[in-house]
């Protein structure tokens, strides 16, 4: 996904194209938010809906007045660290600006969505406990502070990673790697839910999650194949792929719970999709179909088991951020260095091609400094608004429920409930609830 700006004309196919594919991507948001609501506990449903809607909002506002031009805008110092300011406010850009063969804004905006969703997806990492008002200071900063920058050195021409020659089509460092690493300390900065470890915190709607997945699923395909940026061959080649690691991600998903607890879960059936998706999100532009099958079953085999790590190393990633976004985003961005192909990416290849390690190597740095800053700055921004306002909501708020405590509202007739009907709780919805009652 690397464009610059350009005087060839309009491709009104690939415009159109492109319209699409930034409305799907925008539509992967409140399917987030249906999928992150199914799974938490009655109580908290509306809370964690209304953390990706607002997402939306504020993170729309702070690429609009900075964060594009600090993404995409021609490289500051030539260090490839940050872009310059020369479209603050999207100054300078008109209707008759083009990228590529699209138009400016259009790019601009199908960037903003996958900026949206990013930040939506850390707040998996942390549901249940966190103050709303907080939540939505943290995401201005960390959307300007932590994704931008990342975005500049992944998609924009003069990026160092780009530079360098990693491979990323459509964001496995940028979304998958970046919001794991952040969920995953801010996980550590406000600590475990009180009953982490001791009591199942089971899905609450495991339709609604079903539902929000399978509008991921759909979204996905103008989230890969848009970043095609054209109607075109390459696009045909990367749905395809994002359909194929999928698929292989929900069935490796289901061939572990059935061998390891007897059961296939509608959860993992869910779960398994979503990290094949994520998997091959990095890699659908540079793998064959044969690579793409065998990296979302990967996914969906690998990750199966690391939702489980949580309660092996004590830290409460909610809804499972670290355990399928970042591990399925290493898997996928690491795994370009083994099948990358000269007929997706026009020259480098992978091992498997019969090419040396020197891709390998530069996936892996790749990941290992998205990952590292992502980690250390989201900490750092966490911790700051963290004694400016506070981070984590009132234990009182967290047992009665934040519905309540901060909308007012509750999602369900019946009030306020923790864990569903006893029948449902006699059910275990993932295997990672044996995991909690151990």
């Amino acid at each position: 996904m690397l464009l610059a700006d350009s005087t060839a004309g309009l491709d009104t196919g690939d415009t159109a194209w492109l319209l699409a594919s930034t409305a799907l991507v925008l539509l992967m948001t409140p399917g987030l938010a249906l999928f992150y609501g199914g799974m938490v506990r009655t109580k908290s449903v509306l809370n964690m809906i209304m953390m990706s809607f607002v997402s939306i909002a504020v993170v729309t506002v702070v690429w609009l007045a900075a964060g594009y031009s600090l993404a995409f805008g021609r490289d500051a110092g030539g260090w490839g660290l940050i872009g310059g300011l020369d479209h603050l406010g999207m100054a300078g850009i008109t209707p008759a600006s083009l990228t590529g063969h699209v138009p400016t804004l259009l790019f601009a905006t199908f960037q903003l969505t996958f900026a949206i969703i990013t930040a939506a997806l850390i707040s998996g990492a942390v549901a249940d406990r966190t103050r709303f008002g907080a939540w939505v200071a943290f995401t201005a900063v960390w959307t300007l502070l932590v994704y931008v920058p990342v975005a500049h050195w992944v998609f924009a021409p003069g990026g160092w990673i780009a530079r360098m020659g990693a491979l990323d089509y459509a964001g496995g460092t940028v979304v998958e790697v970046n919001c794991g690493a952040s969920g995953l300390a801010l996980a550590l900065l406000l600590g475990p839910r009180i009953g982490f470890r001791k009591e199942a915190m089971r899905p609450h709607n495991l339709p609604l999650v079903l539902l929000g997945a399978g509008l991921l699923w759909f979204g996905w395909f103008g989230f890969n194949a848009g970043s095609a940026m054209g109607a075109n061959g390459t696009a045909a080649a990367v749905l395809l792929n994002t359909q194929a690691a999928g698929c292989t991600g929900l069935l490796g998903w289901l061939l572990v719970e059935k061998r390891r607890d007897g059961h296939a879960t509608t959860l993992g059936a869910a779960s398994g999709a979503v990290a094949g998706l994520v998997a091959i999100t990095p890699s659908c532009g540079s793998v064959s179909l044969f690579g793409a099958l065998v990296i979302g079953l990967a996914a969906g085999v690998v990750c199966s088991y690391a939702v489980s790590w949580k309660f092996r190393f004590g830290f409460d990633d909610s809804l499972d951020v670290v355990g399928v976004h970042f591990v399925a985003g290493v898997i996928g961005t690491l795994l370009i260095g083994v099948f990358a192909t000269a007929v997706m990416t026009g020259g480098p290849e992978g091992l498997l091609s019969g090419a040396g390690p020197g891709l390998a190597g530069k996936q892996l740095v790749a990941v290992l400094a998205v990952g590292g800053y992502a980690f250390a700055a989201t900490y750092g921004i966490g911790w700051a608004v963290d004694r400016v306002m506070g981070f984590r909501a009132p234990a009182e708020h967290e047992l009665t429920g934040l519905d309540l405590a901060v909308h007012a509202e509750t999602a369900y007739d019946h009030g306020v409930l923790g864990h569903g009907t006893t029948a449902h709780a006699t059910v275990l919805a993932h295997p990672s609830d044996k995991a909690a009652t151990a």
